[in-house]
Formats: structure tokens, C-alpha cells, sequence
């Protein structure tokens, strides 16, 4: 009766093991942020065309951020909500762009974070801003002659 326990003890105590490190795992590949670490800041664009949550902010190439949130604008805009790693300083002249990895890869928010100096603090907002490129439409006006 007791080695049946043991066998048993050892073999929850496995299973314990496993799973933390399955969450392990999943928290550090995963970029995951349990506690929300960094500041949050928002920015209103006409189109986002495909950007899904989660995507990546990058600055100068290096990812800084994700795409928290998207909402719809009363104004009939998408809101995207950036969190940004602790440290950062953008500036009121910022700029963000919506890009494309390669030519059909995912979507991802570029930061240019300006230098005026006044810097823009946890849920400021980003004034300047530039959609997505739908190559869609690019083809279709250039194949209609409408360049």
C-alpha cells in the first residue's frame, strides 16, 4: 500500500513539474507580460488594414512594444493602444506607421520617436500618424490608369 502511494506522490509531483514548465515556456516564447510592464499610449489611424493584436512596435528595427488594443474611434478611426517597454521616450513629434514585414509578411507599428523634447507620458497620445499601404488598391488604380 505504501509504494502504491509513493508511486503516486512522485507521479503528481512530476505532473506539478511538468506544467510549470509548460507556463514557463509559454510566458518567455510567447512574450507574454503577466503584470503589464511599461506605459500605455494611443494612436488614431484611418486604416490598419490586417494589424491584428499583439503585433510588434518596433523602433529603429528593435521592437520596443505590442499592440494592446483596438477599438473604433467615434470619428469612425481605428484606435490602436501601444504598450511600450519601460524607459522609452517618445516625443509629441512622433510619428507611427503602420508597415509590412517583407512583402507579404505581418503587420507591425513603426515608431519614429521625434526629438522635441517634450516627451509623451503613460496615456498620451500620438498625433501623427500613417495608415497602412493597400497594395490592393495600388494594383487596381495602376491597372485601371487612375495614377
Amino acid at each position: 500500500m505504501m509504494k502504491k502511494a509513493n508511486l503516486e506522490l512522485g507521479v503528481g509531483l512530476f505532473v506539478l513539474a511538468g506544467l510549470a514548465c509548460l507556463v514557463y515556456l509559454a510566458v518567455h516564447l510567447g512574450e507574454m507580460e503577466i503584470f503589464g510592464k511599461g506605459y500605455r499610449v494611443t494612436a488614431d489611424f484611418d486604416n490598419i488594414s490586417g494589424l491584428k493584436l499583439g503585433a510588434a512596435v518596433e523602433v529603429a528595427g528593435v521592437e520596443v512594444g505590442r499592440v494592446e488594443e483596438i477599438q473604433i474611434t467615434p470619428g469612425h478611426q481605428a484606435r490602436l493602444v501601444l504598450r511600450l517597454r519601460e524607459g522609452l521616450k517618445i516625443y509629441d513629434d512622433a510619428i507611427a506607421s503602420i508597415r509590412t514585414k517583407g512583402i507579404i509578411g505581418d503587420k507591425f507599428v513603426k515608431l519614429s520617436p521625434g526629438a522635441s523634447g517634450a516627451a509623451i507620458g503613460p496615456g498620451g497620445r500620438i498625433r501623427d500618424t500613417e495608415s497602412a499601404v493597400e497594395w490592393e488598391e495600388l494594383i487596381s488604380k495602376y491597372i485601371h490608369g487612375k495614377v
